[in-house]
């Protein structure tokens, strides 16, 4: 099977990022790719993933161990039969899908290559290329028409490249891919031009050249429908001209990434350039730590740096730097560079979103300068797998790197890429007692397939974590992987506990699941163990090094999402996201909430009877009523759920509009003389069910579905039954009496004497929401209700594609981003591991499709002043040590003789031991602190909160740090080892 047919959910991730028109464009286009390096590994990886018809890798090499550490997909039983590297990788990158057409060529490319054989791909990329073969094979793929899109990516060591040309003319459908949105207009002016003003005075947010278009404008129908573009003094949205490779070598535009340091890509610019000159004069690299071949490379640096348009100030440093490491390699920059580079790709062959203009340097400068004095031995190989890493940072980081105690949240799309990171630095080696920890409690599911890179077919349904972790041995069988299946949340404190988290040398978030990093960042801070968190949406990711006592928390920034408002889904939705929230609400209540209450309930009460029994004696059982209910209703036959479809048709649709408008009139008026139903309130109109409508039927037939899984109920085709007066079964009573209790007795009272109580009548089939099989029934369900209920309000409805995304809340995710974001934050893991200093960290921002790169500095931790000597950061905690008869003011008098100020007040959990002004708290002083807190027999210490009196009578008290109380002396020598 070749190519994209629209329909398969291996790739719903990238289509919600592509769309389905660059994935078609994707599925009729071949890709040359040269050299199976760190760099080209990655980028085969990325664009098969994505969905490439074709993908031809080229390359020559043999493989060495060399290659271990860099190639991910080499094995030790390639390189003793010494396979060539194109056929080791071929059959592995082949499998990531099935869609693709991968092919191997070995042929020698050359200066004298007939260079035609190009003409049958549409986008050529080489690697581990030299110049002058690059700047030939540029001028072929330019000259042609239309032009075959050309990249050239090279990496040597700490610094490397992208260089982007798609011809003198290329068009751009997307240049941003960002989704259209709803704006809502409060009115328009008849002035030439009119004023729009949006509702409330919001800021519209548009760009030039992006178009809005107007809808449900009431008193100027005559706009409904007409676009407009929105236009400044600046072009927008005409195509793209290139240049060649040896036009723009002279004279390069650039993306800086780092503007602390913006000179950075130019000078980059001219000494890779120069490192190309010196493999022409010398056959090879310079040598790891001769000091005689920088010297010459600076020399060369110099001379490129007077053929350049703008010169540039050359580093010395930098220069220096690039000579020793040029032979080496940094995995997780290849990574990075590789997920930037594969965008370009997608992009040159769809047209979706802004092309690379047209150089992009990247460099981890900061990684290794820390070391350069380190002796020229400590970077020599060793003849292991781990050699291009040593020639870049040294046999002692390393060595640090193979003892590392990692803890990873989450195996989805970036977990696999940072365990690939892992193997390849060799995190966590057993012979040196490291580890790498990771759970994650998710299985396997087919959409994962498409960015998950360590996934495969026969996986499906099988645990990430476990499924990874075999995977990633068989990239590096040196590694101690402990997979888990746990959830990380307060629940599970007791797995990972202080104890555990003593034995990391710092945590990793892989997950997209806020809530949950959140509470990892909390249990980071308090166990004072760096974080290194990232994330991605889309074309877009991020990544945050958090570093005790130098830098803000994840938490010191956060912002809670917005939600949407619960009267806003009940009863006034706006927008289309507002009705497929409803629809996915009212999945959840129906079909998995009721049908666990409805268990629960009979599982804790013995029988029918005795409930009964319980219920005439007055006594008030929880849930007792609305299970009832649902037993009453129970259907037994396929015709049954029919009717409970039906009944919910009119229930959702049609007797709900009816009420609103019964409750406000369209003529009801606020107090200030405003009508109640305007923008964004829209009024809704009730609908009657037609059998004909597809929309009804479909809704009808789909719930119905829905109730004969919950009620375990066979399920078959059948005709709907129309007809108005129509009526449920006996047992299927719809009366609610508002006397809930006499009702709820008089329907168990029926149930019981019809005999309908039987053990199987007693249980229910709750639901999972599952939105990836299109088997169950669950999405139709939500699609019909969604599109239902945007018609009774007048929103235009969701395809399916659409509403998948939201009802499932998946987060639009493709393989470039998230190699780039786990590349980045493993070059910050290096320089956490190896101590480094605050300057040298980053934090990153991107946006591929834009694109935009932007390193930041991190921030700096802020310090809370208690008094003009005393202050505190999130990463401080107090310590204080009792014994069996220590007192409450004991421990008082301990902290004022510290720590120089005197608690006001102490609190355990929720539980306040100590505030003066509460009635009797002040006899607790001579109670012990045994006594006060009753801890258990194992339990060491306890956390407390504490706080002081303010400086100026009035203010409120202020926060101290957490104080940890030890009960002994014992106890903290035990905790502490």
């Amino acid at each position: 099977i070749s190519g994209y047919n629209g329909t398969d959910d291996v790739s719903p991730g990238t289509r919600y990022v592509l769309g389905d028109r660059a994935m078609h464009q994707m599925a009729q286009s071949s890709v040359f790719l040269s050299g199976m390096g760190a760099l080209g590994v990655e980028i085969a990886k990325n664009i098969v993933l994505a969905g490439v018809k074709a993908v031809t890798l080229h390359d020559s090499r043999q493989c060495e161990v060399w290659d271990l550490g860099t190639n991910f997909f080499i094995r030790e039983e390639d390189v003793h039969s010494q396979k060539k590297r194109v056929e080791a990788v071929h059959s592995r990158v082949a499998e990531l899908n099935p869609y693709v057409q991968v092919s191997v060529s070995t042929v020698a490319l050359d200066d004298s290559t007939d260079l035609s054989f190009l003409l049958n791909y549409q986008c050529v990329v080489l690697t581990e290329t030299r110049l002058t073969l690059q700047k030939r094979i540029n001028h072929f793929c330019h000259s042609q028409q239309p032009p075959i899109k050309f990249i050239g990516c090279d990496m040597f060591g700490i610094c490397s490249r992208v260089f982007c040309d798609f011809g003198d003319s290329f068009e751009v459908s997307d240049p941003t891919g960002e989704e259209s949105k709803e704006l809502f207009i409060q009115n328009i002016t008849q002035d030439n031009p009119g004023v729009v003003t949006c509702m409330d005075n919001h800021t519209h947010g548009l760009q030039t050249g992006q178009s809005v278009c107007f809808r449900e404008i009431n008193g100027m129908s005559e706009l409904n429908g007409i676009t407009r573009q929105v236009t400044d003094m600046q072009k927008f949205g005409h195509p793209w001209s290139n240049e060649t490779m040896e036009q723009q070598l002279r004279d390069p535009r650039l993306l800086i990434p780092d503007f602390s340091k913006p000179e950075a890509p130019l000078q980059i610019h001219a000494t890779m350039i120069a490192l190309d000159m010196f493999q022409e004069q010398h056959k090879r690299l310079p040598s790891i730590g001769c000091l005689q071949d920088s010297e010459v490379l600076l020399k060369l640096t110099e001379e490129v740096n007077e053929t350049l348009k703008n010169k540039v100030c050359v580093n010395p440093s930098l220069v220096r730097c690039v000579s020793r490491c040029a032979r080496g390699c940094l995995s997780p920059l290849a990574a990075a560079v590789g997920g930037i580079a594969s965008q370009e790709v997608l992009k040159a062959l769809t047209g979706k979103f802004t092309p690379l203009q047209q150089w992009f340097y990247l460099d981890a400068l900061e990684v290794v300068q820390p070391l350069q004095s380190l002796p020229a031995e400590e970077f020599a190989p060793r003849g292991d797998r781990y050699d291009a890493l040593r020639a870049c940072i040294g046999e002692p980081l390393c060595s640090d790197l193979h003892k590392l105690h990692i803890f990873m949240v989450g195996c989805g799309a970036i977990g696999c890429e940072m365990l690939k990171n892992f193997a390849l630095l060799g995190v966590g080696l057993a012979r040196c007692s490291g580890e790498v920890c990771v759970t994650d409690p998710d299985l396997i599911e087919k959409s994962n397939l498409n960015r998950q890179f360590l996934f495969r077919p026969h996986h499906i349904q099988k645990p990430k974590s476990l499924t990874a972790a075999q995977a990633t041995l068989e990239i590096n069988s040196e590694l101690q992987i402990a997979a888990q299946l746990n959830k990380v949340c307060p629940a599970t404190e007791d797995m990972y506990n202080d104890a555990f988290y003593s034995r990391l040398n710092l945590v990793v978030t892989a997950l997209d699941n806020v809530e949950a990093r959140r509470y990892v960042d909390s249990r980071s801070v308090s166990n004072q163990k760096a974080l290194l968190d990232s994330g991605t949406m889309g074309t877009k990711g991020h990544t945050e090094i958090i570093v005790p006592y130098l830098t803000e928390s994840y938490n010191s920034h956060f912002l809670d999402p917005e939600e949407i408002p619960f009267c806003t889904l009940k009863s006034f939705p706006a927008v289309i996201e507002h009705t497929i929230q409803w629809a996915r609400d009212k999945f959840e209540s129906a079909f998995s909430h009721k049908p666990s209450m409805f268990n629960t309930f009979w599982q804790n009460h013995l029988s029918a009877e005795d409930v009964l029994q319980r219920m005439n004696l007055g006594e008030s059982m929880e849930g007792g009523f609305q299970v009832i209910k649902l037993l009453s209703r129970r259907p037994t036959h396929w015709e049954h759920c029919l009717a409970l479809a039906r009944l919910k048709f009119d229930k959702y649709f049609k007797r709900k509009a009816l009420q609103l408008l019964h409750s406000f009139p369209l003529d009801t008026r606020l107090k200030d003389g405003s009508l109640f139903w305007q923008s964004p309130k829209r009024p809704p109109s009730p609908l009657e069910f037609d059998v004909k409508d597809s929309l009804h039927f479909g809704f009808v037939v789909s719930t119905a579905r829905l109730f004969a899984e919950i009620y375990n109920v066979p399920y078959s085709e059948k005709h709907i039954e129309t007809d108005e007066t129509a009526k449920k079964p006996d047992q299927l009573k719809l009366t609610v009496s508002s006397e809930e209790e006499r009702e709820a007795i008089s329907q168990l009272e029926e149930v019981i004497t019809s005999g309908f109580i039987t053990p199987e009548n007693l249980r229910m089939t709750p639901l999972i929401f599952e939105k990836d099989d299109d088997s169950n029934g669950h999405m139709d369900f939500v699609e019909t209700a969604s599109a239902l209920r945007a018609r009774m309000y007048s929103i235009e409805a969701a395809d399916r594609l659409q509403t998948k995304r939201i009802a499932g809340k998946i987060i639009p995710a493709i393989a470039t981003a998230t190699a780039a974001v786990a590349g980045l934050v493993a070059l910050e893991m290096i320089k956490v591991v190896g101590g480094y200093g605050f300057e040298s960290f980053k934090n990153c921002f991107f946006n591929l499709a834009i694109p935009v790169v932007v390193l930041t500095e991190t921030a700096h931790v802020k310090r809370i002043q208690i008094r003009d000597d005393i202050s505190f950061s999130i990463w401080d905690q107090w310590s204080i040590t009792g014994h069996e008869d220590f007192t409450l003011s004991d421990f008082i008098n301990a902290v004022r003789e510290k720590y120089g100020i005197e608690p006001t007040m102490v609190v355990h959990g929720v539980k306040m031991l100590y505030v003066p002004v509460m009635p009797g708290h002040s006899k607790r002083l001579k109670l012990t602190m045994q006594k006060l807190i009753k801890p258990s027999a194992e339990r060491k210490y306890v956390d407390l909160t504490v706080s002081f009196a303010p400086e100026a009578d009035g203010d409120e008290d202020l926060p101290g740090p957490p104080v940890r109380y030890y009960f002994s002396h014992e106890a903290e020598s035990s905790e502490r080892a």
